[in-house]
């Protein structure tokens, strides 16, 4: 698989933090009732690794991947517990190697040009723009199109259900990335109805015209 791939998917990729290891199958399950297939649960919590490793077992239509990949070790790992690619939130060549290496796909997080070059040197040309609206959002974007036209985006942070259209009409951005997806209180509800509502949205947003 390559990480292009993902795109093909729908137009949002959830990104995920699981506090509880119980909340991770409910939670994919609830998302992929909403037509959202590709999950990025983050290393941001002690259970991560375990709540994707229980996805990866019991949710076997999820497209699963680990985000927050800084390191060798949180890329080996993420292989270990079943996750079919890795999205890092920047970039070194030694990461980008190894995960070639052990065969997990990666989608390197960028914000410069000099990452993208980096990246790019590596043979990585679908790129995560990333923290997205802090760093420039669509106008850095549309910045990046004339020097990196060769380059795919799926811009990460600050990005809304409202602003998504906006981002996917961007020749060069094909699939965004979104912390909307699985609010805080409502899985602390355990409200997977609602959290399957919003990945109902998700699925259908399309480019703005």
């Amino acid at each position: 698989m390559s990480t292009l791939d993902l795109a093909n998917h729908g137009p949002v990729i959830p990104v995920i933090v699981i506090n509880k290891v119980e909340d991770a199958v409910p939670m994919a399950e609830a998302l992929l009732a909403g037509g959202v297939k590709v999950l990025e649960v983050t290393l941001r919590s002690p259970v991560a690794l375990q709540a994707m490793e229980q996805i990866a077992k019991h949710v076997p239509d999820a497209i699963l991947g680990s985000g927050t990949v800084r390191n060798l070790k949180d890329a080996q790992a993420s292989k270990d517990v079943g996750c079919q690619f890795a999205v890092s939130p920047g970039y070194t060549s030694e990461l980008g190697q190894f995960a070639r290496k052990i065969g997990l796909p990666l989608l390197p997080g960028v914000s410069t040009g000099s990452e993208i070059m980096m990246a790019n040197a590596d043979d990585y040309y679908f790129l995560k723009l990333v923290p997205a609206v802090a760093v420039g959002g669509i106008n850095l974007l549309k910045g990046f199109a004339g020097p990196f036209a060769d380059v795919k985006f799926c811009p990460t942070g600050g990005v809304s259900v409202e602003s998504a259209p906006q981002f996917l009409a961007l020749p060069n951005v094909v699939v965004c990335g979104g912390t909307w997806l699985t609010p805080n209180d409502a899985v602390e509800r355990k409200d997977w109805a609602h959290i399957t509502k919003l990945a109902k949205e998700a699925s259908a947003i399309v480019a703005a015209k």
